[in-house]
């Protein structure tokens, strides 16, 4: 059995906070081939590694990250919540990640406003040793970013509606990849992705068998938020 392509979601974020600096090295050091990370902008037009558009769950901060100015964003704890072996531990800028990790691993930024992904185009050519793909849920800022850069990767995120709109937006994009969530993908979907000559990697996993059973059934690629144990079984 092939070994697919290894995305660490969010870091390995079994073992260490979501989206840091430590679930990074976490799943370089596990031997994942690549990042998830997610991207939103602060006050002052920084983009900074977050999932969520508000503070509070992952960190002991309030209100929405864009209210709030790179400074007061870093001082704010993003470990706590997870482990107190964690505490202290900052929210990344996404100039950190590609400075430490993107000359190691694969980048894949997940976009969900569009003047996020033009600061990162912007920030990605100080960076052109990085393999980024930027990736997104919104379809209308693929295509603005698409009309905006001829050859960025992009990939097209899917959890739910109808998968061959969405595959067709891949194609219109010459998109690298297809992501669609593991409970939306079947044998027709990757068949038509196949043909189309779209990779597809499906997020997200954390079972072996469910991960072999991907695999056979033509997926290239898996998100997985334990990038060691998948690691471990290819």
């Amino acid at each position: 059995m092939s070994r697919p392509f290894l995305w660490a979601h969010r870091g390995a974020s079994r073992v260490a906070p979501e989206n840091t600096l430590s679930a990074f090295a976490a799943a370089l050091e596990s031997g994942a081939d690549g990042l998830e990370l997610d991207i939103h902008l602060s006050r002052d037009g920084v983009p900074v590694v977050i999932h969520d558009e508000t503070l509070e769950r992952t960190t002991d901060g309030r209100g929405a990250v864009v209210a709030v100015t790179l400074p007061q964003l870093q001082k704010l704890d993003a470990g706590s919540w997870f482990s107190a072996a964690f505490a202290g531990e900052a929210i990344p800028t996404l100039a950190e990640v590609l400075k430490i990790f993107g000359g190691q691993l694969r980048l894949n930024l997940e976009l969900k406003e569009f003047h996020a992904g033009v600061a990162v185009l912007a920030l990605l050519r100080d960076y052109p040793a990085a393999e980024v793909v930027l990736s997104s849920f919104d379809y209308a800022l693929l295509k603005r970013l698409r009309a905006m850069d001829d050859d960025v990767p992009l990939a097209v995120l899917l959890d739910s509606g109808n998968w061959r709109q969405a595959v067709q937006v891949a194609k219109e994009l010459s998109a690298c990849a297809f992501h669609p969530a593991v409970n939306q993908l079947h044998r027709p979907m990757v068949d038509v992705c196949i043909r189309a000559g779209i990779p597809v990697s499906v997020w997200t996993v954390d079972d072996v068998g469910v991960a072999r059973s991907l695999i056979r059934a033509g997926v290239t690629g898996l998100f997985t938020n334990d990038p060691g144990t998948l690691c471990a079984a290819f």
